[in-house]
């Protein structure tokens, strides 16, 4: 048996629109899969084909060595589904929810285990409607987690969760993946998306632009980040150091380079010598977001480039 979820040549039409155009990748066992790309790139129809809520138009997509559409009873049982939004009866109360979820997936998941996990203790007599807009996202995770779920699809588990509540939620994500579950996560929020996976497929156009581990997809992407005065000349700055530079920020500046220590020094001699503070230096492998703007189209470009 190959990966858990493998999707082979997927494409989603609609109409004469193509969503999504032969778009091949895998998910792992005991691995987060991340799957990002701007408002409109495909990702949604791609995981709702997974899920088994869409059919392709072309391509082959297996969960757990089934099609997810033909075989959707047998597949619901073994893998769990969180949704951005809705799916819950806006009357129905915390605690007698997750206790239905559990009787019907007869999984062995104990309902006042998983209100626990998710910090809605306190609230597991509210309605759906009475939750924030974070809170029902907790309630949705622990939905998903009453399948005791071999493949969980998680969409935008975080969306407007607190501080607190989104570390119990990359806790229990961490803990899935510890357990063998093969989970994949759609989100918009490229953060959450580094702190929280093992893998990532970015998907811009339809099509799959970059499919690797974070180190993978940060090769060649080394950058210096630091802060310093506003006026600061990017043009100058570039023609001393032999590098591009550019300014990101009010007082924030990137140099397109790996961090050699002789590069390291001649960026503060210059600063020194110019009368410039060097405040909050970083450097090593760019962040996702910034990796993910040079790989999709339409990115912004940054300004002052020299």
């Amino acid at each position: 048996m190959g990966d858990p979820v493998e999707v082979v040549g997927l494409t989603v039409r609609y109409g004469d629109l193509v969503a999504v155009d032969d778009v091949s990748f895998t998910a792992a066992a005991g691995r987060v899969t991340a799957v990002l790309g701007p408002n409109g790139a495909g990702k949604t129809s791609t995981i709702e084909v997974c899920e088994g809520y869409r059919s392709p138009s072309a391509g082959v997509v297996r969960v757990l060595g089934l099609d997810p559409a033909a075989d959707q009873r047998r597949l619901s049982e073994r893998m769990g589904v969180m949704l951005q939004d809705g799916g819950v009866y806006p009357s129905a109360r915390v605690a007698d929810t997750v206790r239905q979820y559990c009787a019907l997936y007869g999984r062995g998941a104990d309902p006042g285990g998983l209100i626990e996990a998710v910090g809605l203790t306190h609230r597991a007599g509210s309605t759906w409607r009475k939750l924030s807009g974070g809170e029902q996202q907790r309630l949705s995770l622990a939905l998903a987690l009453a399948a005791e779920p071999e493949v969980a699809f998680l969409d935008e588990p975080t969306s407007g969760v607190d501080i607190n509540g989104r570390d119990a939620i990359r806790g229990i994500v961490a803990g899935l993946r510890d357990q063998g579950c093969a989970v994949l996560l759609a989100t918009h929020e490229l953060d959450e998306a580094e702190r929280l996976a093992d893998w990532v497929v970015i998907v811009d156009h339809g099509r799959v632009v970059a499919d690797g581990s974070l180190s993978e997809l940060r090769r060649g992407f080394d950058e210096i980040r630091f802060r310093s005065g506003p006026d600061l000349d990017v043009a100058r700055l570039a023609q001393a150091l032999g590098m591009v530079a550019s300014k990101v920020g009010a007082d924030e500046y990137v140099v397109d380079a790996p961090p050699h220590p002789r590069l390291m020094a001649q960026l503060s001699t210059w600063l020194a010598d110019e009368g410039l503070p060097l405040v909050d230096l970083r450097a090593g492998a760019q962040r996702l977001e910034d990796v993910f703007r040079r790989l999709t189209a339409g990115a912004p470009e940054r300004e002052d480039r020299a």
